[in-house]
């Protein structure tokens, strides 16, 4: 097998073919970022031999064209994240950097992490479109806040007794009742920049909105068995779906787990056996099964007994709503994997299937001390 390591930048990208078996450099290419010159790669790398694997620098929009280019086309791509190159770098015999010896560090840090472990790329324009919307209305909701803190600030100097409820500028019944009693006001400089600002927040408030039915259609269309979750909505099955980027990647749950940062780590040593706590993995991911575990353990009735069991073992509330976090995670790439979302079960079915797969007392649970 060939190992086509990536090293790529926005104008151009480099690339450096290693055999799998020596680890020997076999040839090297540097092309521009244009379809032309990827029909030029997609025939050097043809050339090279069937069995091939292009090994990529995690480096997510600079390389998003060429991953879509090559998926396309049926080519297998992993993605190497930049921290494993360090130690590829420093154990060649050439000094110095550049994008060959870039490149070939990536082939080689594939290689010694193995191809089978890295997260593999996988063409899914569906949650593509969900994660590009999810993320531009997160974009607009931070916005919002930012422009809401402003002018609080401004209305308190303008009326400090002024009490406007938590959440309030989030609805139209405040925003018109602002509306209204600034436009009774003396209209000073302060007073139309308020208006402006109450102008812009109901244009994003708005928009927002409709950005969320958006995605509630498109979660629909797409995974409609996700939704059913106790817990999670649409907005939290939108994250979901975008940040796992295909699951059909991940052999066990276990991997999907590892992912998210919900997987414990082992921390033992000697005579004394423990895990602790894994702050690293996508914390998007880790984030919504947070949600859908807080969620569960304050409405859903199985969760709450599940955490209550746990806690009588001995463990805090926060430690048992990390081993429901943990059972969360098989669950949840169950219902993203497209046989559980295309089964046609009825809805009381997935949701006893559900229940039996996260709170079952015979699942293993590795507790965190």
């Amino acid at each position: 097998m060939i190992v086509i390591g990536a090293d790529p930048h926005k104008a151009k990208h480099t690339f450096v073919a290693v055999n799998a078996a020596t680890g020997q450099d076999l040839a090297e290419l540097t092309v521009a970022t244009k379809q032309a010159d990827y029909r030029r790669l997609a025939a050097w790398a043809h050339a090279l031999g069937a069995e091939r694997v292009f090994a990529i620098e995690d480096c997510r929009h600079v390389s998003g064209s060429l991953e879509r280019f090559l998926l396309a086309r049926g080519e297998r791509v992993v993605r190497v994240a930049p921290k494993h190159m360090a130690g590829a770098r420093r154990s060649v015999r050439e000094r110095g950097k550049s994008d060959p010896i870039d490149a070939l560090a990536v082939a080689r840090a594939a290689l010694r992490e193995g191809i089978e472990s890295l997260p593999t790329a996988f063409l899914d324009s569906e949650a593509m479109e969900i994660k590009l919307i999810a993320d531009h209305r997160e974009d607009l909701v931070a916005e919002r806040t930012r422009i809401q803190n402003r002018l609080r600030w401004h209305l308190h100097d303008l009326w400090p007794e002024l009490a406007i409820p938590r959440g309030g500028l989030d609805r139209f019944k405040w925003l018109d009742k602002l509306a209204g009693k600034l436009a009774r006001a003396p209209q000073q400089a302060r007073v139309r920049v308020c208006r402006e600002l109450l102008r812009r927040l109901r244009e994003l408030t708005r928009r927002t909105k409709d950005l969320e039915r958006e995605l509630a259609a498109l979660v629909e269309a797409k995974n409609p068995a996700l939704t059913e979750l106790p817990g999670c909505a649409a907005l939290t099955a939108a994250k979901l779906i975008s940040e796992t980027a295909g699951a059909e990647r991940f052999a066990s749950d276990a991997k999907f787990a590892r992912l998210a940062g919900i997987a414990p780590i082992p921390a033992s040593s000697g005579n004394k056996d423990r895990h602790r706590l894994d702050r690293g993995g996508n914390r998007q991911l880790n984030c919504a099964v947070h949600r859908i575990a807080v969620t569960q353990g304050r409405h859903h009735p199985p969760a709450q007994a599940y955490l209550a069991r746990k806690e009588a073992e001995g463990k805090s509330r926060k430690e048992a709503l990390r081993c429901l976090k943990r059972q969360l995670a098989r669950t949840v790439l169950g219902s993203l994997r497209p046989s559980k979302a295309q089964t046609g079960s009825p809805s009381h079915l997935i949701e006893k299937e559900m229940q039996i797969a996260a709170y079952s007392g015979s699942a293993s649970v590795v507790g965190l001390t």
